[in-house]
């Protein structure tokens, strides 16, 4: 028999605590009760409190029954958009957002509101209902469902069939027809009614026991509409709301209201005229030009007026008492949940119902027995116990002076632990305990290693011996998840839940209303999770090939990362506002041309005003359609404005780019620590294919192609002390990457002998000698060889070079023919992969690609992209982080002052020290050229000045 789950109640189990039910989700957490505590952020990830307090069971609010209806398809579709479709697939490709996000909002929805009722209503075909058959036209016009949605309205199904929950379909009939009937229904019994839908026509079934759950944001922020709601946004009752509508029309269900008629207008006239009927029977008295847009539109109102009415008497195939106390199938949603991956989600439902389960679950999550020492002689004693093991460390970030500080250290190993104040230590111990964290012998694992050796520096405590950082390692071995957050990995690796909330900014602390044991519970717990989740990853990076990457790679790199983010980059706060200060005046300059291209203002950032002035004043070509009319986006613009050569474009996209570089401006500038310095954030698993990424903020996005977003660089400087910026940049990589991989002699020997690879390849592709390759054929011949290495299509080269997909198929068959193992290589690195199930770098870092096999054309395509891809691009990555490791290493082996401040993408900038110049020079040429052994060589270009701007030239 199947197991089936009784939600908790007063006479069973408690449900389990905050941080068995609040795990990490994309969806917002459900609002804190009073008794929660507040979350902590420890050593880059933040984790809620410990888990021994309990919340309330899951019980009704009152005595009066309660129904929660959704309206399936519109909330799946919430769902859907709310959640990026390209983070939530099966092995089998099969994508998943829309069903986690439908199924984490209902679980929320749940424990907010604890109906006693559920129901959930779905479309049938547009083509098959009543409106459709009444108007041809209704819902015409709507976007195709997006591919990635295909097959997940039919698994929510089944989730509910599993959950207990009972699904309604009616043909000839709408979802919200059946929330209508459920409403009437559950009304008329005595319920209080909660109808959930994305749809505004659901607002005229509020009364003073019905309400709608209208969501404000994706499927995590849906508040509660009531009658006053209403009467507060449009001005009328809920009773009068289709009537308002009627007169407005919907865009969703293609019914055009009144021209010239919004809701404020429809409004007057309802409470005018005491509704619709009124208006119409008083047509004659309304005067201007909306009263005769609306006697000429009477019919169209009437039919609106018919259509959006909700039937409330519909025959349905369930009862109410049907709909009552659901309980979830656990054998069943065991079985759907494997198949559709999930783990979070899985836990977080049954911990609702107080599964045995979840309760074993959280067993594994006792935290340790720890001590707080009260003299260095403890202190020694228990680390002393460490020698030989890995103990796991977590350290309490604080806000600090720049960047972040350390509060307290938990320190765990097998059962025992121990947790340290640092603000209150004496001396002797905080020194026993700083010689155990520099010790290299001494084997830690971390969550957020990087993060910890910049807070403990700031106490002027160094950091060695870490052999895991979770966080990392967790990225090596899967490469392509959305977060590395402690909480994700242990819920998803270890089936273990963990709370997770998002810190409010600034309150980095662990914030326990002074409450100092249940900080130190809570600092020590999150210990044991990462020693948990380090000692499960062991065996994983092994089976990956991984450890090694982890180990000679990834983590040294953490300390250089860490290194440079201390160091920062010194910025010329006056050649900053000297920028902003032209830009403002290009700005200004450009919006009055602007205008009088046209003869009148616009808002130039509107883009329903541009549409207007593009495609019906100025009679422009139509751009691409979009559900707002044309699009606007700068691509279009691009092509319109070579097209037409209109001076209006010209200025608005002079407009535009310079907006940009002047947003960019005042965000640098807002990011100037005290220091007067940009301290960005590295990090090391956003990347699936490997490549650093740097934030708060982003310095790899200044834009290097035209001249003022290059200037923006100019404000980066070398500071008093120092000689000069040094850039150090590989000269194509990635086409050098690929030269290695496909082992094309001829490529081969071009880099050898030094040429100019795309004059090279012009050559031989056009027939010509060298020096008769013209600009426009290099330019043609760079786009394809790095096109191809990216899975480029004769179709896409067709339009990056604007030409015809035959002659790009020509270029490329000719690519080809010349450069046989080239071709070879990319088809052998796709077939390969689908064998193996992922790609490899040089160093073996690995990406998984699941979809390579996926009945999925499109899917399948795109791994199959990513699979050409992957290897250059993370043998690019590995290369320079090797590059890194060595330049760090021969600076301190030679005693040089000079440091690395920036790594972005193929390019080193350090700062270099006086009279260390052609040293520096020397050593990261080698260095850098030094960092792969490739059957071509590594060339590095160097550049000086005493400003980014000037050494990357």
């Amino acid at each position: 028999m199947p197991t089936r789950l009784a939600p908790v109640s007063e006479t069973t189990k408690p449900a389990p605590s905050a941080s068995a039910v609040d795990t990490l989700q994309p969806a917002a957490p459900a609002a804190e009760s009073p008794a929660r505590k507040a979350p902590a952020k420890v050593a880059g990830h933040s984790l809620a409190d410990h888990p021994s307090a309990t919340e309330a069971p899951v019980i009704p609010i009152t005595d009066q029954p309660r129904l929660l209806v959704l309206d399936g398809h519109s909330m799946a579709f919430r769902a859907f958009f709310a959640l990026p479709a390209d983070k939530f697939s099966t092995a089998t490709g099969q994508h998943t957002n829309a069903i986690h996000g439908f199924t984490s909002m209902l679980i929320n929805l749940i424990k907010e509101q604890k109906p006693t009722h559920i129901a959930v209503a779905f479309d049938v075909s547009d083509d098959t209902t009543h409106r459709k058959a009444e108007y041809d036209g209704y819902k015409g016009g709507r976007n195709e469902t997006p591919r990635e949605m295909s097959g997940q309205i039919d698994l929510i199904d089944k989730v509910m069939g599993a959950w207990g929950i009972k699904t309604i379909k009616l043909p000839g009939w709408e979802a919200d027809d059946i929330l209508a009937t459920l409403a009437a229904q559950g009304e008329a019994a005595g319920f209080e009614v909660l109808l959930v839908s994305g749809d505004r026509d659901a607002f005229q079934l509020i009364t003073d026991n019905v309400f709608v759950l209208y969501p404000r944001k994706g499927v995590s922020d849906i508040p509660r509409m009531d009658a006053e709601a209403i009467q507060e946004k449009y001005f009328v009752s809920p009773a009068q709301y289709s009537d308002l509508a009627a007169l407005v029309g919907e865009t969703a269900d293609n019914l055009p209201g009144v021209p010239g008629v919004g809701p404020k207008t429809a409004a007057k006239w309802i409470n005018l005229y005491g509704g619709l009927e009124g208006v119409l029977e008083n047509i004659d008295s309304i005067g201007g030009k909306v009263g005769d847009a609306l006697r000429e539109n009477v019919d169209a109102v009437k039919r609106n007026r018919k259509l959006n009415r909700l039937r409330t008497d519909l025959e349905l195939p369930v009862t109410l008492e049907e709909l009552a106390d659901p309980r979830p199938d656990q054998a069943a949603l065991e079985d759907l949940f494997d198949t559709l991956e999930f783990k979070t989600i899985r836990t977080r439902l049954f911990a609702l119902y107080g599964s045995e389960v979840t309760e074993a679950e959280r067993e594994t999550l006792a935290t340790p027995d720890y001590t707080v020492p009260a003299t260095a002689e403890e202190l020694a004693t228990f680390l002393a116990g460490t020698e030989g093991k890995r103990a796991a460390v977590a350290v309490d970030l604080v806000p600090g002076r720049i960047g972040e500080d350390a509060a307290a250290v938990a320190i765990v190993h097998g059962e025992s632990a121990v947790y340290l104040d640092l603000t209150t230590q004496d001396a002797d111990t905080e020194n026993i305990l700083a010689a155990w964290l520099r010790d290299p012998s001494a084997a830690k694992v971390m969550h957020g290693f990087k993060g910890a050796l910049k807070a403990l520096s700031a106490r002027g405590m160094e950091l060695d011996g870490v052999v895991d950082d979770t966080a990392i390692s967790g990225y090596l071995i899967q490469p392509d998840r959305r977060s590395y957050e402690l909480a994700e990995l242990a819920q998803h690796h270890l089936n273990l839940t963990v709370s997770k909330e998002e810190a409010k900014a600034g309150q980095l602390e662990l914030a326990f209303d002074g409450d100092d044991e249940a900080s130190a519970g809570a600092l020590v717990h999150v210990a044991a999770v990462v020693q948990a989740l380090s000692r499960f990853f062991e065996d994983e990076l092994k089976d990956r090939g991984a450890l090694d990457l982890l180990t000679t790679l990834e983590l040294p790199v953490s300390r250089v990362l860490a290194d440079m983010e201390l160091a920062g980059i010194g910025i010329d706060m006056q050649r900053m506002d000297e920028q902003l200060s032209d830009l403002a005046r290009v700005i200004d300059n450009a919006q009055q041309q602007a205008f009088a291209a046209i003869g009148h203002e616009v808002n130039l950032g509107s883009p329903k005003q541009l549409q207007t002035v593009l495609f019906e004043e100025l009679g422009l070509p139509k751009t691409k359609k979009i559900k707002s009319g044309y699009t606007t986006d700068a691509a279009s613009l691009k092509n319109l404005l070579e097209k037409t050569g209109h001076e209006f474009l010209v200025q608005l996209m002079a407009h535009r780019e310079s907006s940009k570089l002047r947003q960019m401006l005042e965000s640098l500038k807002k990011s100037v620590a005290e220091d007067g310095r940009i301290h960005t954030t590295y990090a090391q698993n956003v990347a699936a294919t490997g490549r650093i990424s740097s934030n708060n903020p982003n310095l790899q996005n200044i834009p290097i192609r035209s001249e003022e977003g290059r200037r923006v660089r100019g404000i980066f400087v070398v500071s008093d002390g120092y000689e000069c910026l040094l850039s150090a940049d590989y000269s194509q990589i990635e086409m050098r990457i690929m030269a290695h991989l496909s082992g094309d002699a001829g490529l081969i020997q071009a880099y050898k002998d030094g040429e100019d690879l795309h004059r090279f390849v012009g050559s031989n592709i056009f027939h010509v000698p060298t020096d008769q390759v013209t600009s426009a054929m290099r330019s043609k011949v760079k786009a394809m060889s790095y096109g191809l290495a990216y899975g480029l299509t004769s179709f896409g080269l067709s339009k990056q070079l604007e030409i015809s997909v035959d002659e790009a198929r020509t270029l490329m068959k000719d690519y080809f023919d010349r450069f046989g193992a080239v071709r070879d290589y990319l088809r052998g690195v796709v077939e390969k992969a689908r064998v193996d199930g992922y790609t490899a770098t040089i160093e073996g870092r690995r990406r998984y690609l699941p979809d390579l096999t996926s009945t999925d054309r499109q899917l399948r395509e795109n791994a199959e992209r990513i699979a050409l891809n992957s290897p250059i691009q993370g043998s690019a990555a590995d290369i320079i982080k090797r590059a890194m490791l060595g330049v760090s290493g021969a600076l301190a082996e030679q005693g040089l002052k000079s440091r690395m401040l920036l790594q972005v993408h193929d390019e080193l900038v350090l700062e270099v020290a006086a009279g260390e110049r052609d040293a520096v020079e020397k050593l990261v040429t080698e260095q850098m050229g030094a960092a792969a052994e490739l059957s071509v060589p590594l060339e590095v270009q160097i550049g000086i000045g005493t400003s980014w701007y000037e050494a990357g030239h």
